[in-house]
């Protein structure tokens, strides 16, 4: 059985990230409500730039938080923020496909499976571990269906 769940590593990382711009904003604020050292509009400029960029980190960690895991010729697909547990057949998968890209002498790898009740989950060799395996897995049980 092969597991791909998210790396702690990559979600620890975007967490201290989120805990660093979440500090900020709260000084932002209790600086404009106290001491208001700088112009208003300032604090209006600087609180809304870390608010949305704290939530598109917040959004990106919640769209991305799934589990894979496959094998006995099936997948299952867990979204525990959407409360979502289902079971593919490899029958029911379309097409899969891998984009590969190399950046700074690393690569980066995306891997999109669709099935057939036209949903489709995405992966990446950065953020889910044992990507490389369920590669392979796909490669040796359905070669026909990926996509070039």
């Amino acid at each position: 059985m092969i597991d791909c769940k998210p790396k702690t590593g990559t979600y620890f990382s975007l967490s201290i990230v989120v805990l660093i711009l979440f500090s900020g904003l709260v000084y932002i604020l209790i600086d404009f409500a106290q001491k208001q050292t700088y112009g208003f509009v300032f604090y209006l400029f600087s609180a809304s730039l870390l608010t949305v960029v704290l939530l598109i980190i917040l959004v990106k960690m919640m769209a991305g938080f799934r589990f894979i895991s496959a094998g006995k010729e099936s997948l299952q697909v867990r979204l525990p923020l959407r409360g979502l547990k289902k079971g593919y057949k490899l029958q029911e998968v379309l097409a899969w496909q891998e984009e590969v890209i190399v950046t700074n002498k690393r690569e980066f790898k995306q891997m999109t499976i669709v099935f057939a009740d036209q949903t489709s989950f995405s992966l990446s060799n950065h953020e889910h571990t044992n990507y490389d395996q369920l590669s392979s897995y796909l490669g040796k049980k359905i070669p026909r269906k990926k996509l070039k």
